[in-house]
């Protein structure tokens, strides 16, 4: 059973890799984005929790999966793999081998949520697991619409990193969690520390040289704001000019505490935005430039796009995920070289 188990969760770690990769790659290519950050993501986001999760496989596969389906001599299912293990972990909760997996299986199955729920338990058997604290990071950012890293994220980062001065993930993701927040000489100073980690010459090193590069660039040149509303002084870079309004018949379900968020993503690709700006709905109606300095990562900005979706929330828990009573607006699909002032009016709830 232990070889089956094996089998089916290699198989489920390479069809989800398939799938979250290629398409990354694909629209990597159309947009001309260098091959090393496709690289970096798979050594630095991947490569390292699936090694962890095959050492678990391999000597702490459990017990309770033993037998199943053995009468039948018929293999699982990647569900039943993970229906099994979820079994397993509910009659054995403080096994913490088996969280991980669960977390890292969940993750190669783009559910966030689950992962973090998983990364969470081990947390809770070992409150000084730098592993879970990056997993758990992680994971939370994808659940976000912004993908922002903060808060309990990137205090578990931070945490993790002083634990495990070598974690090579750690390092990353509180470097992007410094670009994301416009402190591009700190995210710089960040992956400079993983620099040294890395196989001189190697696509991975190239990358991290590449986004250093960005990072060293950006603190020179944008502000220091990166969700300001002034235009950022990023030259060749992208730029598009955002005029938002608020439909009079909604103006009465707006309070002084809601936010704006201002957003552009991908036509084709990640719901993650490209650019975002964070305002408060009072300056309504009001004028934003989405520039490529409000990037959530260094890979991801406007000019890697041709086209992209340009919208605006009023949200009124703070939080840029959509909820029940968000008011929004959208101009649809727009070219990232318009110069023409884009127009939006706030007309709908979500």
């Amino acid at each position: 059973m232990k070889i089956v188990f094996l089998i089916a969760a290699a198989v489920m770690i390479a069809v989800a890799l398939t799938a979250l990769l290629l398409p990354l790659i694909r629209q990597g290519r159309k947009s001309g984005r260098s091959r090393g950050v496709f690289a970096l993501t798979l050594a630095i986001a991947f490569v390292l929790p699936l090694t962890a999760a095959g050492l678990y496989l391999l000597i702490g596969t459990p017990a309770a999966l033993n037998g199943v389906n053995a009468e039948a001599g018929q293999p699982l299912t990647l569900p039943q793999a993970i229906d099994e293990l979820r079994a397993h972990l509910a009659q054995q909760p403080n096994d913490q081998q088996g969280w991980m997996l669960l977390a890292q299986t969940s993750t190669m199955q783009r559910d966030p949520a689950a992962a973090r729920d998983a990364y969470d338990h081990v947390l809770q058997l070992n409150a000084n697991n730098a592993e879970a604290m990056v997993g758990w990071a992680e994971t939370d950012s994808m659940t976000r619409i912004d993908h922002m890293i903060e808060g309990r994220a990137l205090e578990l980062l931070k945490r993790a990193v002083q634990l495990q001065p070598d974690s090579q993930r750690g390092l990353w993701l509180l470097g992007i969690s410094d670009f994301q927040h416009g402190d591009y000489r700190e995210a710089a100073a960040t992956w400079r520390v993983l620099q040294p980690q890395l196989e001189p010459g190697s696509k991975v090193a190239q990358a991290v040289a590449e986004q250093i590069a960005v990072a060293d660039a950006r603190d020179g040149d944008a502000p220091a704001d990166a969700s300001s509303s002034a235009p950022a002084a990023t030259p060749g870079g992208a730029a598009l000019q955002v005029q938002v309004t608020l439909a009079s018949a909604l103006k009465s379900k707006v309070a002084a505490s809601d936010t704006l968020f201002v957003y552009a993503r991908a036509e084709n690709g990640p719901p993650m935005p490209l650019a975002v700006a964070k305002l408060d709905a009072s300056q309504l109606p009001t004028s934003v430039t989405l520039t490529d300095a409000m990037a959530m990562t260094p890979a991801m900005k406007l000019s890697s796009v041709t086209h992209v979706f340009v919208g605006a929330r009023i949200s009124h828990s703070g939080q840029p995920i959509a909820q029940p009573g968000d008011l929004e607006g959208d101009a649809g699909i727009v070219a990232v070289d318009s110069k023409t002032p884009i127009t939006i009016s706030i007309d709908k709830v979500h």
